[in-house]
């Protein structure tokens, strides 16, 4: 079987399963549930500025380990820088990145860093990326905060970055059906 494998299967020894996606963080205030009286629309600063940057995110399900990069904006040369990144962070392994159909994640095999693999899900179905519950996460930390500036924006969301350990990641994302999928594929 192995020697019908593409050459980069043959050629590392190491496979990781990524889950990626991206998300827009911005100056507009995200809102969430607040415990009020029956009737009563919850109340806190709110602000309307819509400059924003993208997060671009990998999370591994079976050990925890992420990859986030910053950018401006969204497209195919952001995805693919993306990428190139991520291969440099991780040169020694071939890395399987399951990603959904959106237009910037259709790169050509040239396009890819020889260690990356994209697996593409089906399409419009968010809930089968456990990225998303990782969005999720952070967006609450910053549910209902008011920014001046993307700097300091910037810096609350490094800060929840720094704080999420292989643990934290795994919880998230360690999908049992995930979890059991990898194991019987041994990766």
């Amino acid at each position: 079987m192995l020697d019908k494998a593409p050459d980069q299967v043959k050629k590392y020894k190491k496979w990781l399963f990524w889950c990626s996606d991206e998300t827009r963080l911005g100056l507009h205030t995200i809102q969430r549930r607040r415990i009020t009286l029956r009737g009563i629309k919850p109340v806190g600063k709110h602000q309307w500025k819509f400059k924003c940057f993208w997060l671009y995110g990998a999370v591994s399900p079976s050990t925890g380990r992420s990859f986030f990069w910053e950018f401006s904006h969204l497209d195919k040369i952001c995805f693919q820088a993306y990428l190139e990144q991520l291969s440099l962070e991780y040169p020694d392994e071939l890395h399987i990145i399951q990603v959904d159909n959106a237009g910037g994640h259709l790169l050509s095999k040239s396009e890819l860093p020889d260690n990356i693999i994209l697996l593409f899900q089906p399409p419009h179905c968010p809930e089968v990326n456990p990225t998303e519950r990782v969005w999720e996460y952070i967006k609450e930390f910053l549910a209902w905060l008011v920014f001046s500036n993307l700097n300091e924006l910037r810096v609350k969301v490094q800060e929840i970055l720094a704080s999420l350990t292989n643990h934290v990641i795994g919880f998230l994302t360690g999908w049992s059906w995930i979890l059991h999928s990898l194991s019987l594929a041994h990766l």
